[in-house]
């Protein structure tokens, strides 16, 4: 997007300015033949020969005119964040050549402003302005499927410009009938392919979901058992593990509201109710410190020794946006009641 800023208006209008029009006449008095030149606004020169008053009126004349049509600069629409810093979102096509112009010119306007941080939306179809964006000294920040977003520092203090999303959250689910059987799947792509290995179902929460939807849909979508929400039970924070993003994985504990599985092929090979027993008698699960916390803390809570975390509807000062806090129900209930 692109607007136009008024350039400095002339400095001065020679129809309203006396003093103007006595240095004028004090020229023509003296009688200089010579070729002068008189100033008109910051960057404008205009050439007089002083043969006559006629001349030197048609200069007037043409200040006036060119005062009354401000000349304008395009400058890319911006719009304030919340911490100095404006942000842009592209969308017009242009050339480099006139883009890098225009780009010059706003940043120097935006400093003018004391803006800190520029923030560039680039979206796919211009990707041309990528090369001429980094050479003026821009970097990358993040990419997205439809669009790059690159940065720009424009104090010459150190930048505080946040990083990219450093963690990648996933979810783990634990499932369990009436029987005492726990829902498990073994996975034909990823680590555990060829393993046999039997696992909780797990997934990695979609970008603005929730945890507690997410661990829900992912049940969902690889046994087809439909179930409830029921607390985050743990959480486990581990670093590289993507890319080099941390991850935060949370366990949680649903409830089943159906029984009949439907696996879904692409990623599951086999899904069944297991014997809580079996499943923790599998080898691997043995090796692991890891899911021997995991499973010490489920049967805590089938056991009714330990209270995880449930969600619970709240909403902030700065956004009617509902969001969920996840906190022991059970003993703030004890704690308001004493």
């Amino acid at each position: 997007m692109l607007r136009s800023l008024p350039k400095l208006s002339l400095l001065f209008s020679s129809a309203r300015n006396p003093h103007y029009l006595a240095s004028a006449q004090r020229f023509i008095s003296e009688g200089r033949r010579a070729a002068s030149r008189v100033k008109i606004g910051v960057a404008t020169a205009v050439p007089l020969r002083t043969k006559s008053t006629s001349t030197i009126s048609s200069a007037i004349a043409s200040e006036i005119a060119a005062e009354d049509q401000v000349q304008r600069v395009n400058l890319l629409t911006s719009t304030d964040d919340d911490y100095g810093g404006v942000i842009v979102e592209l969308d017009q096509p242009m050339d480099s050549t006139t883009f890098v112009s225009i780009l010059r010119a706003s940043v120097s306007h935006w400093k003018q402003l004391g803006k800190k941080g520029v923030w560039i939306k680039l979206p796919i179809h211009l990707v041309s302005l990528v090369e001429a964006l980094v050479k003026e000294g821009f970097w990358y920040h993040h990419a997205e499927p439809k669009y790059l977003m690159l940065v720009y520092w424009i104090p010459e203090s150190p930048s505080t410009i946040p990083a990219n999303a450093t963690h990648r959250v996933g979810v783990g689910s634990f499932v369990m009938n009436e029987k005492q059987e726990v829902l498990v799947v073994q996975e034909n792509t990823g680590l555990f392919q060829g393993t046999g290995v039997w696992k909780f179902p797990t997934g990695v929460v979609d970008q603005g979901e929730d945890i507690c939807i997410a661990a829900v849909r992912e049940v969902k979508e690889e046994t087809g058992v439909d179930s409830e929400f029921v607390e985050v039970l743990a959480f486990r924070q581990s670093h590289n593990s993507f890319f080099e993003k941390s991850d935060l994985f949370f366990m949680c504990m649903l409830r089943p509201l159906s029984t009949d599985i439907q696996t879904q092929k692409l990623e599951i090979q086999n899904a069944q109710w297991m014997p809580f027993e079996e499943y923790v008698a599998q080898p691997f699960v043995q090796k692991s410190d890891l899911l021997k916390y995991i499973n010490a803390t489920c049967l805590a809570k089938i056991d009714e020794q330990y209270s995880g975390f449930s969600p619970v509807s709240t909403s902030s000062n700065f956004s009617d946006q509902k969001n969920y806090l996840y906190l022991n129900a059970g003993a703030l209930k004890r704690s308001d009641s004493s």
